[in-house]
């Protein structure tokens, strides 16, 4: 039989309960018995002294002392305490001593001394402890009445604290498994309340991040699944629609037909090439060949490599290095991948006349390198987004117009930075351009 959380601790605190109430009781008992019956002891005793120092003054003599405090129920039996002189000579003899017996040292020093006038005339030996009286004896069994009645309350104030507090414990963990059984069944996005900052309110906390981000991948795989057979579709239609009309004598077999099937062929070339690259990524397959790489002369090497498309465009391309030599550990290809996408979108979106800039500089520990064009810029929502896959903040450019590409190039740049141990975001506000900053370790 499946016993649940609940019910385990539940007898969990049920069987602590009762084994330190146990234990309390016990100890309680043994310890209140022992020190009353010493306290009755020692006012007995004390009594004893004062009454027989008494009866000696009265006959100075210890004749007769046996029958004067014989118990009633005692009958014939010698006294209950025995009397010893200074010497250690029994000249009282009760249960535990014989007459004129000579007692130990020990003995005689743990006895006491009954005096009169200050002179000691003898020393009571007291080895048998008196009975209790009737009041004596109501009042022990009272006392351990109390303390089973205590013992009893405990557990059962136990029994519901217990029942309280494994509820409490185990509320938020059947709210996990819930949403867990939720999660299983496709209910992505299941959130659980955080009903403490324990360990148990991290798990929740952790869930809930946990569960928003499978949903938003999930809705991401979603989305990206629709963006691919899109991206896909749009390539393969122009060219099944060129290629039968040649075929159907609908358009000439031209040079110029036979070029745009050869472009979209590849445009979705170009596609398939970038999702591979991502799909690499994501499982860290990707090969990377990393080398120090002195990071001003690699930014203007990539600058004279893209001056003539820029001057085409009437662009300015400028760069403003680090005074100091800064090194990275990089892959020189596929960084080189990252800052040929960034510049390809700061020339497809900057107007003629316009400028881009680049810079390099180094941030603590970090190289900074910041690209800023001087385009019409995105709003700060959409420049979140930008290394999303398939992402495009002008929604009135569509992925079949030629200056829209793949929108895969910044996340396969986004990918190939974090290979590198870095970060790539984005700033912008509208008219003001975007800027992209991405940085990564300093090599030292």
């Amino acid at each position: 039989m499946k016993m649940k959380l609940t019910t385990k601790l539940i007898l969990a605190f049920l069987a602590v309960s009762l084994f330190s109430t146990g234990i309390i009781v016990v100890f309680t008992r043994v310890a209140t018995n022992r020190e009353f019956d010493k306290f009755v002891n020692n006012q007995y005793e004390a009594d004893l002294v004062q009454q027989l120092a008494t009866y000696y003054q009265e006959n100075q003599t210890w004749d007769g002392v046996e029958k004067k405090f014989k118990r009633d129920h005692d009958g014939d039996r010698p006294p209950f305490f025995s009397i010893a002189d200074t010497n250690g000579k029994v000249i009282v003899a009760g249960m535990d001593h014989r007459l004129q017996e000579i007692i130990s040292v020990g003995e005689l020093k743990a006895g006491t001394q009954i005096q009169v006038n200050g002179e000691t005339i003898g020393i009571l030996l007291l080895n048998t402890p008196p009975d209790k009286n009737p009041l004596e004896a109501e009042f022990i069994r009272r006392l351990s009445q109390s303390i089973y009645l205590s013992a009893i309350g405990t557990i059962i104030l136990a029994f519901i604290l217990g029942a309280i507090l494994s509820g409490t414990i185990t509320r938020p963990i059947r709210e996990l498994t819930k949403a867990t059984h939720d999660m299983a069944g496709g209910k992505f996005g299941q959130q659980v309340p955080v009903r403490s900052r324990d360990e148990i309110g991290e798990l929740a906390s952790s869930f809930n991040k946990m569960n928003d981000d499978l949903a938003r991948s999930f809705n991401l795989r979603k989305q990206m699944t629709a963006d691919i057979a899109h991206e896909l579709r749009t390539p393969l239609s122009l060219i099944i629609g060129h290629a039968e009309a040649v075929h159907d004598g609908v358009l000439p077999p031209s040079k110029e037909n036979f070029e745009i099937i050869r472009e979209e062929a590849e445009r979705l070339e170009q596609l398939v090439n970038d999702l591979r690259i991502l799909s690499l990524a994501d499982a860290g397959e990707l090969s990377v060949d990393f080398q120090p790489v002195e990071i001003n002369k690699f930014l203007g090497d990539i600058q004279s490599h893209y001056m003539v498309p820029f001057n085409q465009k009437r662009i300015a391309l400028n760069f403003e290095p680090d005074p100091v030599i800064l090194q990275a550990n990089l892959d020189p290809i596929r960084f080189s991948q990252v800052l040929t996408n960034i510049l390809d979108n700061a020339l497809r979106y900057t107007p003629e006349d316009g400028r881009v800039d680049m810079a390099v500089k180094q941030n603590g520990d970090r190289v900074e390198i910041i690209i800023q064009d001087s385009g019409d810029g995105v709003t700060p929502e959409d420049a979140a987004h930008l290394f999303d896959r398939f992402y495009r903040a002008d929604v009135s450019r569509t992925r079949d117009s030629e200056a829209g590409g793949s929108g895969l190039g910044l996340a396969i740049a986004k990918s190939i930075v974090e290979m590198h141990k870095g970060k790539i975001w984005a700033e912008s506000e509208i008219g003001k351009g975007l800027k992209v900053i991405i940085q990564l370790p300093v090599l030292k």
